[in-house]
């Protein structure tokens, strides 16, 4: 180990011990960890990646972090930060982890690379995993030490660092692979979309000492009343107008699984921003709906218990049981009293039993409160399992069930028609609203920036559309694309998708 990364241990080590005797026992404080690697030894060196985790550590401290600042991190350095993080780390803190300079992604699975990875090529991406640091387990580091927010925010969406001339590189395009199954309490930030490639600058004329997505964020995180989802947003519209006028296209996303809203420059006064702003219309709300609690899965003791899906359609709902074990019946009810009623069976052998196979859903009204559903089945061997309680929640089963289809059918949100002029529909999205929080388009821009109007759900007939709604606009003829994106009633945000006539 050289001195330098000596030094830079002993420091963080340090300063991990001086924050954890300086804050109170009791008290919830504000700590990050900052990494700049540019000094790659094996790979392309970086330019501006050190100056991105400086300016993002000064900002920081601005905001009242206890901020560590490590530099050009070899495997063996970068094991010791996040050992010195973990340490500074109390219960109920909030924590802040940033990471400027090359990142990979394999299998899913996003690797942040310190300077001194191998120069792999294809086939050998064990020596990346082992010589990396696995994003996911600093979620999890986090979590263990019981930080009531984590903040991750990963500027790592270069071009691939092992492609080389007359070399078959390693598989993948660089860049690193959105993180949408996180932790309640976490929260994270790519400074570009999956499979695209961030900006270091805006020309060969850019002097700026930061990347693109860097000087943007660290700026608008410094803005007083935006929480963090305000933040991202204003964020990604930024930089994609930035990257827009050089030609290139870099959306920044986010993944939102905070409990509450998180202000780090103080939350926004009332009235505040009725005041300061000057819309050209009044602001729309879209689809609303009350919060709802998340839907968890069934509490047992057994391992086999059994899991539900649930689907809303015109005559109501369909709840689908999924069961591991061979069954020979399936009976449930609602509530814990009353009788339990068969599902009664499909015409078709259950290949396992040689018996007929047991219907695995029921059917509920569409006006179906709030309830626990019970279900118990008979297992091979003629043996009544449960028992197992399901927790029914129309509102959060609803927001699945709509949001799992608007994933699966991107590409109908939007269709055009020329009628008397150019029309683009958005039947689509207006039938699955329940599902969306706000929708956006941009017309002949890659930056969405007009809300669309939408009728609010109605539980009663979420899908049905009506009457007085009008599902369209009316576009100039020479509109050659929209651009659509969709944040979410859980607050996350969609890709950017574009409709071309």
């Amino acid at each position: 180990m050289n001195r330098l990364t000596i030094r830079t241990a002993a420091a963080l080590v340090l300063s991990a011990a001086l924050l954890a005797v300086a804050a109170p026992a009791d008290a919830a404080k504000r700590v990050a960890l900052v990494v700049g690697n540019n000094d790659y030894r094996n790979v392309p060196k970086l330019q501006k990646a050190v100056n991105d985790a400086r300016t993002m550590g000064d900002a920081l401290r601005t905001l009242g972090f206890q901020v560590m600042v490590a530099e050009n991190q070899s495997r063996v350095a970068f094991s010791q930060s996040l050992l010195a993080f973990d340490n500074a780390i109390e219960p109920g803190d909030t924590a802040f982890f940033f990471y400027a300079g090359h990142g990979f992604e394999i299998s899913g699975q996003n690797f942040l690379l310190p300077t001194d990875v191998p120069a792999a090529t294809e086939g050998q991406e064990e020596l990346v995993r082992d010589a990396s640091v696995l994003a996911d387990r600093i979620v999890e580091r986090l979590q263990n030490r019981g930080a009531r927010t984590a903040i991750l925010v990963f500027d790592a969406c270069r071009n691939n660092p092992f492609e080389r001339r007359g070399v078959r590189a390693l598989n993948g395009r660089g860049g690193l692979a959105p993180m949408t199954t996180l932790p309640e309490g976490v929260f994270s930030v790519f400074s570009a979309g999956p499979r695209q490639t961030a900006l270091d600058r805006l020309s060969d004329a850019d002097a700026n000492p930061n990347s693109v997505f860097t000087r943007v964020f660290a700026k608008q995180l410094l803005d007083p009343g935006e929480n963090l989802v305000q933040v991202a947003q204003r964020t990604r519209r930024v930089v994609s107008e930035l990257a827009d006028t050089v030609g290139h296209r870099q959306v920044p996303v986010y993944f939102d699984q905070m409990v509450d809203d998180v202000f780090l420059n103080g939350a926004a006064k009332p009235g505040a921003a009725a005041a300061s702003a000057t819309p050209a219309e009044p602001p729309q709300k879209v689809a609303a709906l009350p919060p709802v609690a998340p839907l968890k899965p069934p509490t047992s003791e057994s391992l086999n218990a059994p899991i539900a899906s649930f689907s809303r359609h015109n005559g109501g709902w369909t709840v689908v049981f999924s069961i591991a074990d061979p069954t020979l019946g399936i009976s449930w009810r609602l509530g814990d009293s009353g009788e339990f009623r068969e599902t009664g069976f499909m015409d078709t052998l259950d290949p396992r039993t040689r018996k007929r196979m047991p219907n695995p859903s029921i059917q509920l009204p569409s006006d179906a409160a709030a309830t626990t559903i019970e279900v118990r089945y008979v297992d091979a061997l003629g043996e009544t399992q449960g028992p197992f309680p399901i927790r029914f929640e129309p509102e959060a089963a609803l927001l699945r069930d709509q949001r799992k289809i608007l994933d699966m059918t991107a590409t109908s949100w939007l269709s055009f028609r020329e009628f008397n002029g150019l029309l683009v529909y958005y039947t689509h999205l207006m039938s699955y609203r329940c599902a969306i929080r706000e929708a956006r388009i941009g017309i002949d821009s890659a930056v969405p920036d007009k809300v669309l109007k939408m009728p609010a759900c109605d539980m009663r007939d979420p899908v049905a559309i009506p009457h007085e709604a009008t599902p369209y606009l009316k576009l100039a003829p020479g509109v050659k694309s929209v651009s659509v994106e969709l944040t979410y009633r859980d607050g996350s945000v969609s890709e950017i998708k574009t409709f071309r006539r």
